[in-house]
């Protein structure tokens, strides 16, 4: 066969050459893009307004343990968004209001087992620490009947936390997005900047000794 006759597929295969290559040096730029972008999310700075949740996450970190060991403290603490719900007047309140104190957030609803079962916990969470420099604030997610969560409280006897909710369920899809509600209950650690230093999401007994010295090291300066 002559070199005329060879020159089509010769030319044919480089052309193939450097379509495969092409394509490889494509995925590696892919890879390299994705992995890098991954690299520079885990190196990312912290909200500098958040530098105090990240030091108070790191002081918390060996009390998360025994009643509260799924209490997961905060590499990276974001700043939450300024959630909005209503008091027992229904009167509107955002996080905000609670800006300088320390809070442990908590959404629950009715219909949520785990969450009545850890109601009367974190109801004596608030009688012991609760104060000027600490609330527990539980926000109820009922979206149908808005009396059955006040009538129920009353009758399991919760009388030391304050009542709040939402009954749009904004707040846990608020905290949804921004990947700190997974399920019910929601309980996240919010510092007086409010920025999230814990999050735990299931039930905890929050009456403990366990949850007293994480929330006791969390306002410790």
């Amino acid at each position: 066969m002559s070199d005329m006759e060879n020159a089509p597929k010769t030319q044919a295969r480089k052309r193939l050459a450097v379509i495969v290559l092409g394509g490889i040096a494509g995925v590696a730029v892919g890879l390299a893009g994705i992995y890098g972008i991954g690299r520079l999310a885990g190196n990312a700075a912290v909200d500098p307004t958040c530098v105090p949740a990240q030091e108070t996450a790191r002081r918390i970190a060996p009390f998360a343990r025994g009643e509260v060991a799924a209490m997961a403290p905060a590499d990276r603490p974001k700043k939450l968004p300024n959630l909005v719900f209503k008091d027992s007047v229904a009167q509107t309140r955002t996080l905000a209001d609670w800006q300088g104190r320390t809070v442990l957030l908590n959404l629950w609803a009715t219909w949520c087992v785990p969450c009545r079962k850890e109601m009367p916990a974190l109801d004596a969470l608030q009688g012991k620490l609760g104060g000027d420099n600490f609330e527990v604030v539980s926000i109820n997610i009922d979206t149908r009947d808005p009396q059955k969560p006040k009538v129920w409280l009353q009758q399991v006897g919760i009388h030391k936390l304050a009542y709040y909710a939402d009954n749009t369920a904004k707040v846990f899809q608020d905290l949804k997005e921004i990947g700190k509600a997974f399920g019910m209950p929601t309980t996240i650690l919010v510092s007086p900047q409010g920025c999230e230093i814990a999050t735990l999401n299931g039930p905890a007994e929050w009456a403990s000794d366990d949850a007293t010295k994480l929330v006791t090291a969390a306002l410790s300066k």
